[in-house]
């Protein structure tokens, strides 16, 4: 007999990748300076695309940007920024890549300013997971309050491709609220994480 696929959000659909993905990392708490800043940048290069574009080339992300260095990345110079645009397993737009390189560099500045950046990011939720109760994915909001203070402030700092809906799918990604719906079977895995 097999084994029943457990209830999870309907966005996951059945692609092995995404299922992946959402069982084992969206929606989970990261406090890890790196991997925030590997989300933010992704996040970014999705703006227009759909996440699975993204999940695709994830990998070929870590290799053309030095598994997400924010030191290395932030002294990209105009030839590494050619060789990244044609690199076509990376999103080949010169406003994202040229962004990411500028991201790279206001996100050391909030490092120096605040310890670390999770330190930052955390505290437009208080420093702990907004928990939801959606039921049904049309419940969940494109943006929220706190994105909006997120996306105002990156962007005062000098971070680009960081409006509101940016932020919120970054705060999903990194448990900074729970949006599993309740029928979810990680809904309350994740409220006690």
């Amino acid at each position: 007999m097999t084994p029943k696929e457990p209830s999870r959000c309907d966005w996951a659909g059945n692609d092995p990748l995404y299922i992946k993905y959402h069982d084992v990392e969206w929606g989970l708490p990261v406090h890890n300076d790196r991997k925030l800043f590997e989300m933010l940048l992704l996040e970014g290069a999705q703006a227009g695309l759909s996440w699975i574009t993204i999940l695709r080339k994830r990998e070929n992300y870590r290799k053309a940007f030095d598994g997400f260095n924010p030191k290395k990345i932030a002294g990209y110079d105009s030839r590494k920024i050619r060789q990244l645009l044609a690199n076509d397993g990376i999103v080949r737009n010169k406003l994202k890549v040229e962004g990411a390189v500028r991201n790279a560099r206001a996100f050391l500045a909030v490092q120096k300013e605040f310890g670390t950046f999770d330190t930052y990011i955390w505290q437009f939720v208080e420093g702990r997971p907004k928990q939801n109760r959606w039921t049904r994915l049309k419940q969940i909001p494109p943006k929220t309050v706190e994105s909006d203070a997120m996306s105002k402030d990156l962007k005062r700092r000098g971070f680009t491709f960081v409006g509101s809906t940016i932020c919120y799918a970054f705060m999903q990604a990194v448990g900074m609220v729970n949006d599993h719906v309740v029928s979810c079977f990680l809904h309350n895995e994740v409220k006690r994480s």
